[in-house]
């Protein structure tokens, strides 16, 4: 009695903290699989942090405290067992766009005002989680954040090559870039673009000429692309060495210099309530973004191995992920794809990868950030150049025109948006447009007359199959939930098919595909039943579902309907295809 009193106590506690039901089982092989994968992640996230926090506006050194303390909280509260979180290019492109409108000149506020971006995403996340509004991240459509991810992705290449050129440039679109650059052209440094060239040049070679040389050399396939993936970390000391023995700071190449050695201190970030106004907004959508990009590639990796993923414990872990980023000086973070994917090859079981991570980017900053002032940051610019590049689809636009000329109108709209006015107007319109993609579609359901195919029990669309109709009786099946949007479509197209054809004395509306009936959908029944029973015809329903027959039953409406409600479509056009009396006017 008491283990069956234990086992339900540790489910309640492994719902909130999952990291309670692998714990107790964490064996030796999965501590060897995920410390193998850890090291590999750590040597990845290094050049990665640091990027993405020059990405941000940031000094270097906060994107290794955004490595750490993210790593631990999201291995304790989330759901995914190879997700792996931290700083991603398209959250720090987001970043720096919300901070370089609110924050001061002043480094410091410029500091404040990233570590409350993402306290206050943390608590958005959160918020979400405990009030179990995973769900909400299906209205938004793939193509569209698709869209605005391949717009960002060409965005944040862009915002890169005044390091790579070593010349002043700014801007938050894609024509302030181009202006920017074309005016401080002529400042451009050889030397900081023969070094940023040649990393952009390596790193691409790396994915398919370093795999090929390595498997020359006896190395496995699955190893050597594990290998190559530490490809950044081999430019990153190759420049170093050329930066300090060439001396090419004295040659304008310009370097990361000191970065302080140590651990984040914590504390809740000094903010005031009109630094919280001004970046509320843009927490929202930076949580939105890398939430949806988060459970994307969390659901992918889990399916690999037939695990689940649950959304709203994704909401909690990733809230506290950024909590966790807040208070120990970091930015906002969330699931990146291309660390996760790495994380998942080289075999890690546990969140306890994760953890080891997060150590290992301790020790990094601890002990190695004095080897790192030489570090050009042409190079750090180069990996995210490369890194982003593979975020750039632009097929999608291809995809969505030849399937659906909505979706891909929907897209257009997003990159264009994304390029021409920067990425918060980018993700704005992205949302806008997912909602209102979602209504449009909603609005116009996909309604068809059907008829009896001889010889069968089925009914199919009179227009793509040879049926069987009788005049007196129209067959329509709406192949959607009957709700607001929808209604008066619905009503509209009825209205019109009876008054085509003054023979028709019964309609059927086959509730096959109709999940839900809201309020306004059932106002509009009851005066399409009324409407047609003055004019001599019955309205009926067929193979209507379970819970809406009882919503029906329960307010009453099928009692006032002036037909029948059949239980197949085959019974009732059996019933009522000699019947051409109707209903008495």
């Amino acid at each position: 009695m008491r283990e069956v009193s234990n086992n339900g106590l540790q489910r309640s506690i492994g719902r909130f903290l999952p990291a309670a039901n692998w714990l107790p089982v964490y064996s030796m092989g999965s501590l060897q699989r995920d410390l193998l994968a850890a090291v590999i992640v750590t040597i990845m996230l290094i050049p990665q942090s640091l990027a993405y926090a020059l990405l941000a506006g940031l000094p270097p050194e906060v994107g290794l405290y955004a490595s750490i303390a993210p790593l631990v909280a999201y291995a304790m509260f989330g759901s995914s067992s190879t997700l792996s979180v931290g700083p991603v290019a398209v959250a720090s492109l987001m970043s720096a766009a919300a901070l370089g409108q609110v924050a001061a000149q002043n480094a410091a506020d410029y500091l404040v005002a990233a570590t409350l971006l993402a306290t206050l995403s943390g608590l958005f996340l959160l918020l979400l989680g405990v009030l179990r509004l995973g769900f909400l991240a299906n209205f938004l459509s793939h193509p569209v954040i698709s869209g605005f991810i391949t717009a960002s992705g060409v965005l944040i290449a862009f915002s890169q090559l005044k390091h790579l050129m070593g010349i002043p440039a700014n801007g938050d679109n894609l024509p302030a870039f181009l202006h920017s650059m074309y005016t401080g052209m002529g400042e451009t440094n050889l030397y900081s673009l023969l070094l940023g060239g040649g990393v952009v040049l390596f790193l691409f070679w790396s994915r398919a000429g370093a795999v090929r040389l390595l498997q020359r050399l006896s190395v496995s396939e699955s190893t050597a692309a594990l290998l190559v993936k530490a490809a950044p970390v081999v430019g990153v000391l190759i420049t170093i060495l050329l930066a300090s023995g060439l001396d090419l700071e004295a040659r304008g190449v310009k370097l990361v210099g000191e970065i302080p050695s140590g651990l984040p201190s914590f504390g809740w970030p000094n903010f005031s309530m009109e630094l919280v106004r001004q970046l509320w907004l843009p927490a929202v959508m930076i949580s939105i973004i890398g939430y949806v990009e988060s459970i994307s590639v969390g659901k992918t990796l889990a399916a690999k191995r037939r695990q689940k993923v649950d959304m709203n414990q994704e909401l909690i872990g990733l809230g506290t992920a950024n909590l966790a980023s807040g208070v120990s000086g970091g930015f906002p973070v969330t699931g990146g794809f291309s660390r996760s994917v790495v994380n998942f090859d080289a075999g890690a079981e546990t969140q306890m990868a994760s953890v080891f991570t997060a150590l290992g980017i301790a020790l990094a900053a601890m002990f190695l950030t004095p080897f790192l002032y030489y570090l050009p940051k042409a190079t750090l610019a180069a990996t995210i150049i490369v890194a982003v590049l593979a975020l750039v689809d632009f097929s999608i636009l291809r995809k969505t025109w030849r399937f659906s000329p909505s979706d891909f109108f929907a897209v257009l709209v997003t990159i264009v948006v994304t390029l021409l006015f920067g990425v918060e107007a980018g993700v704005s319109c992205g949302v806008g447009a997912s909602v209102v993609l979602f209504l449009y579609r909603t609005s116009k359901p996909h309604i068809a007359e059907v008829g009896l195919v001889e010889g069968t029990e089925h009914f199919r669309n009179i227009k793509r199959h040879k049926v069987v109709t009788v005049p007196q009786v129209l067959a329509i099946r709406v192949d959607e939930s009957l709700m607001f949007s929808n209604a008066a479509f619905l009503e509209e197209r009825i209205y019109a098919d009876v008054a085509a054809n003054a023979d028709i004395r019964h309609v059927i509306l086959i509730c096959s595909a109709v999940n839900e009936i809201d309020w306004s959908a059932l106002e509009t029944l009851e005066s399409i039943n009324i409407q047609l029973a003055e004019t001599g015809v019955c309205l009926h329903l067929s193979e209507v579902k379970g819970p809406v027959m009882d919503n029906l039953e329960r307010c009453g409406f099928l009692r006032e309907i002036s037909g029948k409600v059949f239980f197949t479509q085959f019974q009732a056009f059996n019933e009522l295809r000699e019947n051409t009396e109707g209903c008495s006017r």
